[in-house]
């Protein structure tokens, strides 16, 4: 199953860099909202199983999914100049800053991508308590690039 992820994921990756080039604005917009969206899905189950009967494989599932995502490139690729407001009837909840501060949002990606991949080691491991713990350092990455870039 991990490597069916992996292999779907570095498939998206490689046509996600030869689509960005042609992709519509509106089109970006989507597919990043689609993508969060999968982030916020996974990161459910998995404080699901946390708060109630621990499925060493749910977990496991998830986590790899939170990192293939957050691993994806969706930070640097989809969040292009001209994506910042309604387009197409694609809304976006990115602030400005986004676009005024790329640098910063790129890292604040980077820091998901670095917790998320521990997560899903650790979720590999089956140890719930560090699960937890990690669980929480993802959950806080997102809430940082939340705070500062995202709409209320």
């Amino acid at each position: 199953m991990k490597r069916i992820v992996v292999a779907l994921v570095l498939a998206g990756i490689t046509g996600l860099s030869i689509a960005q080039q042609t992709l519509k604005p509106e089109d970006m917009i989507h597919y990043r909202k689609a993508g969060l969206s999968f982030i916020s899905w996974n990161m459910g189950k998995i404080k699901a199983n946390i708060d109630g009967s621990y499925d060493k494989d749910q977990v496991a599932v998830a986590a790899n999914a939170v990192a293939a995502a957050a691993n994806s490139g969706l930070f640097a690729s989809l969040f292009a100049p001209g994506t910042d407001k309604e387009i197409g009837g694609e809304k976006t909840r990115a602030r400005p800053e986004v676009f005024q501060q790329p640098d910063k949002f790129r890292d604040l990606g980077a820091a998901l991508a670095k917790e998320a991949n521990e997560l899903a080691k650790l979720a590999a491991a089956g140890d719930a308590a560090a699960v937890k713990g990690q669980f929480g350092k993802v959950a806080r990455s997102c809430k940082n690039c939340h705070d500062d870039f995202r709409k209320d």
